[in-house]
């Protein structure tokens, strides 16, 4: 090839290699635009807040070729619908919490939070562990990839109209609360209740239900429940460690570039600790407040916590022995807890029941 000719085919003023190149970046680096639905309304700053800041790490660690547009419940599906819209690619991802869809299969519970299994940090390593995968081999039945997106920490026990102080007190008890902890707690004689967020004030003020659970001071806040509903029991024993999942449709997981695959898992991730963090620094003033304006702060009784634990474990016993997905990963959670918990009690329980105990020294609170 003489000279001229190569110029002419590399491009003028350019290396070879450059022009050479160039395609193989853009397959690498394309443009690609996906709409995200979220369970939760816009006003829940701190979990649909997350989508936001998720969707806005991703364009940046891809200098803006990977856009996600984030959308309320509702706006596009409804609030419950997160799973199936990704499932059939109605749109590629949604932000939900997994354990809404027991209905479907009982093992949808691990994804968010198993009842007296593990707390926020332990649930947190167990999904960075082995849990992803194993989660994600079950996943792969209803066509979606899975990736932990956000954890509210230990939720509370929720708000009642009269104070609970045994066992006899749950039976009948009209209780906002869903999957596997209603179940449990119809052992207990809990009726057990399914309503919208936006429908625990209404519902407790005029007395159609009992008691509702939501999920922590700062969210609680927001709606004012001790004006009906003045007993606030912790803690939230069917929540120690609240993951929220961002479920991807499968066949785009699979179809985006490996580099783009990494670019998400570390925007989930990043969003996964963003949520943790805004909680744990919003929790504290509004429990205060919250207490302030007439809260009732009441612990469970020894007698419902032991109680709800024994019924717990029956349900678990009689589901692993017919369900197969649920089997798998209760063995795993349980084993990974039984380790996780041997270390904690060593270092983290002494070290924490010493700082409480000692909390009200002035000598503590010196600047």
């Amino acid at each position: 090839m003489k000279r001229r000719d190569f110029i002419r085919a590399a491009g003028v003023g350019l290396p070879a290699a450059t022009v050479l190149a160039a395609p193989a970046i853009a397959q690498e680096r394309p443009e690609i635009r996906w709409r995200m639905t979220s369970h939760a309304p816009r006003s829940l700053d701190t979990i649909f807040g997350s989508a936001d800041y998720f969707a806005k790490k991703l364009s940046e660690i891809t200098e803006g070729r990977f856009q996600i547009e984030t959308f309320a419940a509702g706006e596009i599906v409804g609030a419950l619908q997160g799973l199936e819209a990704a499932q059939n690619n109605t749109v590629e991802c949604a932000q939900t919490c997994s354990f809404y869809f027991v209905g479907r299969d009982p093992a949808f519970a691990f994804g968010t939070s198993l009842p007296f299994a593990l707390n926020t940090r332990t649930l947190n390593a167990w999904h960075y562990g082995e849990g992803m995968d194993l989660l994600n081999d079950f996943y792969s039945g209803y066509n979606i990839y899975g990736l932990p997106f956000g954890n509210t920490g230990t939720q509370t026990g929720g708000w009642f109209r009269r104070e609970i102080s045994s066992v006899s007190d749950l039976n009948g008890l009209k209780y906002r609360i869903g999957g596997l902890a209603g179940q449990i707690m119809a052992k207990l004689g809990v009726v057990a209740q399914q309503i919208p967020g936006a429908d625990i004030y209404p519902a407790l003020e005029r007395g159609t239900i009992d008691g509702a659970e939501w999920i922590g001071p700062y969210d609680d806040e927001r709606l004012g429940l001790q004006k009906v509903a003045p007993y606030y029991y912790y803690p939230g024993w069917w929540e120690g460690g609240t993951t929220i999942h961002l479920f991807i449709n499968l066949d785009a997981w699979n179809s985006l570039p490996e580099s783009y695959q990494s670019a998400l898992k570390v925007a989930a991730e990043a969003a996964n600790q963003w949520m943790l963090v805004k909680y744990d620094n919003q929790n504290p003033g509004a429990l205060r407040r919250l207490v302030e304006s007439g809260a009732q702060l009441r612990p469970f009784s020894q007698e419902i916590m032991t109680a709800s634990f024994e019924a717990a474990v029956d349900l678990y016993t009689e589901t692993a022995a017919t369900n197969e997905n649920f089997r798998t990963l209760l063995e795993s959670v349980s084993a990974y807890r039984d380790d996780a918990l041997a270390w904690l009690q060593t270092a983290e329980y002494h070290y924490d029941t010493f700082t409480f105990r000692n909390r009200r020294n002035p000598l503590y609170r010196k600047s």
